[in-house]
């Protein structure tokens, strides 16, 4: 995988639920990770004492977190009604040169902030919600 530009790893949110995703308005940075929580199976007879773990169980979890610059765009009116409805819609990661991480997320933060002489500014946090789907590309 070669150096990748950083502003090409997209957030993108279906803002209708019709399957058209549109970018999170005024991103600058954006992270993506992935958890899988272990299952413990190791016994006595566990050869040399080594730990087991149980191969599919567990949970699966993504976290993706975001922070920009606030445009008052139609992305950012839909995230904060997401936020206050308590929705988990379905929203898209593009991870330049490696897939599209695609499933429902719910919004568990988000977190304005500005000072005097400066820009507004958002951060946001979203938690997996269900099953998602990778396509590589």
């Amino acid at each position: 995988m070669a150096v990748q530009n950083g502003k090409d790893l997209l957030l993108k949110v279906d803002l209708t639920g019709d399957g058209q995703f549109e970018t999170v308005a005024g991103l600058r940075a954006t992270r993506i990770s992935f958890n899988a929580e272990t299952v413990d199976v190791t016994s006595l007879e566990s050869a040399g004492g080594w730990r087991e773990l149980l191969a599919g169980a567990g949970v699966r979890s993504a976290q993706v977190s975001g922070a920009g610059v606030f445009r008052d765009a139609g992305t950012d009116e839909r995230a904060r009604q997401i936020f206050f409805d308590g929705e988990m819609p379905e929203f898209q990661v593009i991870i330049p040169d490696f897939g599209v991480v695609e499933g429902p997320f719910q919004i568990t933060a988000i977190e304005y902030a500005g000072s005097f002489n400066g820009e507004a500014s958002y951060e946001l946090t979203l938690a997996s919600a269900g099953a998602l789907t990778f396509t590589a590309l």
